[in-house]
């Protein structure tokens, strides 16, 4: 039975579960908040979703994303891919992933280290089942995506199947080149990559705001639902910023304002922060949610809710050996339809 990136939500009590990144021990204790055994088995009949990004800059991105296949495998819980997942399946090696690509090893131990590598041998067994996962999972009460809600790119994925997934992203990603190519966008975005190669991950160096860098990143992001859904909608920024430990010249938008729809939307992504304490300790997309009170919906319709309080961050305060009762970044759930936020640390609030 062929099965399509946009997938059937269970109509039942679930515990929506935002960006994991590899913290496998934080997992298993908002797991045990939740009320949850281990083999993700729950009194009440739960289930558990996943928003994606299971991996990446955290511990034990392999163990994590073994637990979750372990979960969904035995019906305790369904999943959908975010951006890291997508990077993998591409062979993306970007920050942060050198748990299993042997190309960023190296660059990543200044900031991640210690963490769990891939066994080589369990590599391909990993893509598997990345690749059997949908983009979308909805219902008639509940829509979850990991970036974007966007109607058309979601009616352009939705009878495309898992297994042809990667072939339709390269296909959109080569009408996007063409594109570029036909419009000098390409050339000009390849010249500034050469000359700045050496720059782009370094938060010391003097950058400019590379215009032919944003704007390819732009026109793929048009031309590639999986892309949009993913990573987010963007726009040339004002002026360039360092995330993700390098250089962006493209900006998230706050898609949620102009959502109309009367269905509401659980996704993840953004890096919100529960307590920000003044702006000056934001990150630059933690600032999209500076207005909002972390413990409200909000959005045109005030239907939507970004459940990724940033525990993929925590790494920082390893580096400065700081106790988890001391954390800024917590993983965090969306408990439904009860509207519960649920964290790793212990909080329980009623959404508004």
């Amino acid at each position: 039975m062929a099965t399509h990136l946009v997938q059937t939500l269970p109509s039942a009590p679930l515990d929506i579960i935002g960006d994991v990144h590899g913290e496998l021990q934080a997992l298993h204790r908002l797991l045990k908040n939740l009320g949850y055994q281990e083999d993700g088995s729950h009194k009440d009949s739960r289930i558990l979703v996943f928003v994606g990004d299971y991996c990446d800059r955290g511990p034990d991105s392999p163990g994590t994303i073994e637990y979750v296949k372990y979960l969904i495998n035995n019906n305790k819980a369904f999943g959908i891919l975010g951006n890291h997942e997508i990077n993998l399946l591409i062979n993306d090696a970007k920050d942060g992933s050198g748990w299993f690509f042997d190309q960023r090893f190296e660059t990543d131990l200044p900031f991640y280290a210690p963490f769990q590598r891939i066994d080589p041998d369990k590599k391909e067994n990993i893509r598997l089942f990345l690749s059997t996962l949908p983009l979308v999972l909805e219902n008639r009460e509940l829509r979850i995506v990991h970036a974007a809600w966007n109607t058309e790119a979601i009616n352009r994925i939705r009878k495309v199947e898992t297994k042809n997934m990667l072939d339709f992203f390269f296909d959109c990603d080569k009408k996007a080149n063409i594109f570029a190519k036909e419009t000098g966008i390409l050339s000009k975005y390849l010249e500034e990559k050469q000359i700045w190669k050496e720059k782009i991950e370094d938060p010391n160096a003097d950058v400019p705001l590379l215009q032919a860098y944003a704007n390819y990143d732009l026109v793929q992001s048009q031309f590639n639902p999986i892309r949009l859904l993913t990573s987010g909608t963007e726009e040339t920024a004002k002026e360039p910023f360092f995330a993700g430990n390098r250089w962006r010249f493209s900006d998230r938008t706050a898609w949620w304002n102009h959502y109309q729809e009367s269905i509401p939307v659980i996704f993840g992504h953004y890096w919100r922060q529960l307590n920000t304490y003044g702006t000056q300790n934001l990150s630059k997309y933690s600032l999209l949610f500076k207005e909002i009170d972390p413990f409200e919906w909000h959005g045109a319709g005030r239907n939507v809710f970004c459940v990724d309080f940033s525990v993929g961050a925590r790494w920082r305060e390893r580096r400065q050996d700081l106790m988890l009762d001391s954390t800024r970044f917590h993983l965090a759930a969306f408990r439904w339809p009860e509207q519960i936020l649920f964290t790793d640390t212990g909080l329980q609030q009623k959404i508004r």
